[in-house]
C-alpha cells in the first residue's frame, strides 16, 4: 500500500517538466549538494490513521530548486514552477487520471512556501495533503 502510494506520486511528478528527481523518506538522507538532481521533489509520509476499512495517510511533498543568488527573479521563478508542479499533481489526483479505486484525496491540500532552506539555499513549496486508501487486509479467524 505504501509502495503503491509512493510509486503513484513519483511517477506523476516525473512526468512533469519541472521535476528532475523524486526521493522519499528522511530529507537529510538525500545528498542535496548534487546539483544535477534539481528540481527535486521529496515525499514524506507523515502519519497514518486506521479508520475501519480505510487508512488515511498524511503526506508532505517538498518541491524545490536551487536559488541562483545572482538572479533576483530566480526565487520567484522557482516558487512559480514548483507551485505549478504541485497543483498539477493535486489536479491529477483529484480529477481521476491518477486515481484508482483504492485512492482518494480528502480535505484541502495546504501549500507553504519556503526559501533559504537546507544547506544550499533551496526554495520551493511544502505541500501537505491527506490520501485515503482502502484497507486491503482481510480478517481471518
Amino acid at each position: 500500500m505504501v509502495y503503491d502510494i509512493i510509486n503513484l506520486i513519483r511517477t506523476a511528478l516525473l512526468e512533469e517538466p519541472f521535476c528532475n528527481t523524486v526521493t522519499e523518506g528522511d530529507i537529510f538522507d538525500v545528498d542535496l549538494n548534487k546539483q544535477t538532481i534539481f528540481p527535486l521533489s521529496h515525499i514524506i509520509m507523515n502519519n497514518a490513521s486506521h479508520q475501519g476499512n480505510t487508512i488515511q495517510f498524511n503526506i508532505t511533498i517538498l518541491a524545490m530548486d536551487i536559488v541562483n543568488q545572482k538572479d533576483e527573479e530566480n526565487k520567484l521563478d522557482i516558487w512559480n514552477t514548483q507551485m505549478l508542479l504541485l497543483t498539477r499533481l493535486m489536479d491529477r489526483l483529484n480529477r481521476g487520471d491518477l486515481r484508482t479505486n483504492n485512492f482518494e484525496l480528502t480535505g484541502n491540500p495546504s501549500y507553504e512556501p519556503f526559501s533559504e532552506r537546507f544547506e544550499n539555499d533551496l526554495a520551493g513549496w511544502a505541500l501537505t495533503f491527506d490520501l485515503v486508501v482502502r484497507n486491503g487486509m482481510t480478517i481471518c479467524n
